[in-house]
């Protein structure tokens, strides 16, 4: 079955709505989804989007731009940056006008609170940056973003899943799809493809990320040539449930919540005195790590404790709601009478699809796009975030960027011919599932993630050096083994989940490769990636970044430098 769109968005969370509501009224637009839009992953955002509005405090996007390279330890393209930071006033005055419910000051101005990383005059002191919706700043995002495009009249293809890109004559000519309803394969031949798929942090046992979050995305065009940059940089999130990973907001912290060790110390001030637990989450999830290393884990185990007890149960019911929930619900604690345990959590990846200034996919270390394929939010690299992200710049991210890929798009299709399908297109995401609905193997697709989840959380989450690392790349050889081992019981066609999880493992598997080559091939520690065996950063030789391309031989790497405009690399201190 074959369908035209002038452009397909795949992926219906913030970036992937943004887009869409650029190119609708100007094109023939298509968005596809494997969950119902509304469930997207941008939804469980908590804390707040960062925009230097000075509601609450001077403030400019100059120092929201500094703050965001040294953040990324400098590893940030400073062009993207600056667009970053300027444009998301812009976009939040947008949210507002669009109808977003944002909390307000007493004179009713959009609220504005603190968050790890942020900083007034280039580095002095915290600033209120965040603008929030209570703690479900993502989840209005995403209601309002929806509402907009039902508004204007946005073709939803829900429970969709995206297995193929179709690539002619170097050109994107649109994308193959199982639709989960029927198990039917779909053929969507259009001029432009925007990706906004999300996330992989399902390759780690302890993660925020949804179970939906396994990198389809990327590793969709990764088989088709297209490189991914800078896939070793991997966020861990400070402040996880325990054992769970979902995760507590860093806006209780920027409420005031405090990290404590066993001994009821406030030991953030031993690795950030002056920012403290608003200190950027690379150097915070680090400092946890070593307290729990060094015996400071709370009754020996490897859990500290979030501190909210002081807060106050206005503070906690009115602004941190979800959170005060989330507490009492997963733990059976109340957060006004009690410290909650909490462990770093797999977050978010800085790396991915690498894309332009525009959000055009860029093949080469030279920039060459290839013409009519975009991506935009976390599948996507551009790179604002460099080794690191600042909380709130996902948010800013999915929104800017997803506006700036739809514009785009918009132009382009308005301004170009198809490009022809390929002969046979649905041949290649046919086989892949006909291969595993009627494979005889002896191998349970879940038991093999669950390998892979506790594998890389050992081996290669928070630190890092060459003997697990090498272990690592070691167990991924057997477990793709494994995996050609694979069976799949349920032979059915409709919302068969087994199958399902079978074509994300795959994904899985294949970025998890690229994230252990890349983190054995830099020899440095920069942002979220820490090498014990080299535990200083390296501008020397690593002030560049990898596009990493996956073939018959396994990951090759090309590189390219990092572009800087205002600020030039200088050291870490908070």
């Amino acid at each position: 079955m074959v369908q035209r769109y002038d452009a397909v968005i795949v992926g219906a969370g913030g970036a992937g709505l943004m887009a869409a509501l650029q190119l609708a009224g100007h094109a023939n637009v298509a968005v596809l989804s494997k969950l119902y839009p509304t469930r997207s992953h941008t939804g469980t955002a908590q804390g707040g989007i960062g925009a230097a509005l000075g509601n609450e405090g001077e403030d400019h996007w100059e120092w929201h731009m500094f703050d965001t390279i040294k953040g990324g330890d400098y590893l940030v393209d400073q062009d993207a940056a600056e667009i970053l930071c300027r444009e998301a006033v812009e976009t939040v005055y947008d949210l507002e006008h669009w109808g977003l419910p944002f909390s307000r000051t007493p004179e009713g101005k959009i609220a504005q609170r603190p968050f790890g990383g942020h900083t007034k005059e280039y580095g002095k002191s915290p600033v209120r940056r965040a603008c929030y919706a209570a703690d479900r700043t993502g989840h209005m995002i995403l209601q309002t973003c929806y509402q907009q495009c039902i508004k204007n009249q946005v073709h939803f293809y829900d429970e969709y899943h995206v297995l193929d890109l179709l690539v002619s004559d170097g050109r994107c000519a649109g994308v193959v799809a199982i639709c989960l309803a029927t198990g039917e394969i779909h053929t969507f031949h259009a001029k432009a493809v925007i990706f906004a798929a999300g996330g992989c942090g399902r390759m780690f046992r302890v993660t925020s990320n949804a179970h939906s979050l396994t990198g389809d995305g990327m590793a969709v065009v990764l088989r088709n040539g297209v490189p991914i940059e800078d896939m070793e940089f991997f966020q861990f999130h400070p402040t996880g449930i325990y054992k769970m990973g979902i995760l507590l907001s860093e806006a209780a912290r920027g409420e005031g919540a405090i990290l404590r060790n066993k001994d009821g110390e406030r030991f953030m001030e031993r690795y950030a005195p002056s920012l403290l637990d608003l200190a950027p989450r690379d150097l915070t999830s680090r400092a946890m790590y070593r307290e729990i290393r060094e015996g400071r884990g709370i009754g020996g185990k490897n859990y500290l404790h979030l501190d909210m007890t002081h807060l106050g149960a206005e503070v906690l019911d009115k602004k941190l709601p979800d959170i005060t929930e989330f507490v009492r619900t997963y733990l059976g604690i109340d957060p006004r009478t009690e410290p909650v345990p909490i462990q770093p959590t797999a977050h978010y990846a800085m790396g991915g699809i690498p894309t332009d200034l525009d959000g055009r996919v860029i093949m080469d270390e030279r920039n060459t796009p290839m013409p009519g394929l975009y991506a935009a939010g976390e599948v996507a690299c551009v790179s604002v975030h460099g080794a690191n992200r600042l909380g709130t710049n996902s948010l800013v991210d999915i929104l800017v960027f997803g506006r700036r890929s739809g514009r785009h798009a918009a132009r382009f299709v308005q301004e170009s011919d198809w490009a022809p399908l390929p002969p046979n297109p649905d041949e290649w995401a046919s086989g892949q599932i006909n291969r595993l609905r009627n494979s005889i193997g002896q191998e349970r697709a879940v038991d093999i993630r669950d390998v892979l989840q506790d594998e890389m959380m050992e081996k290669a989450s928070v630190f890092r050096d060459a003997a697990s690392l090498t272990a690592m790349s070691e167990k991924l050889k057997e477990l793709r083994q494994r995996f050609a081992n694979v069976k799949v019981e349920d032979k059915g066609t409709r919302y068969n989940t087994e199958l399902l999880e079978a074509v994300e493992l795959e994904n899985l598997l294949d970025l998890a490769e690229v994230l252990v080559e890349g983190a054995l091939v830099r020899q440095e520690s920069r942002g979220a990636h820490f090498r014990e065996d080299f535990p200083t950063r390296d501008d020397a030789n690593w002030l560049k970044h990898t596009l990493a391309y996956r073939g018959e031989k396994g990951v090759t790497f090309r590189y390219k430098p990092v572009t800087i405009t205002k600020f030039q690399p200088q050291e870490r201190k908070y």
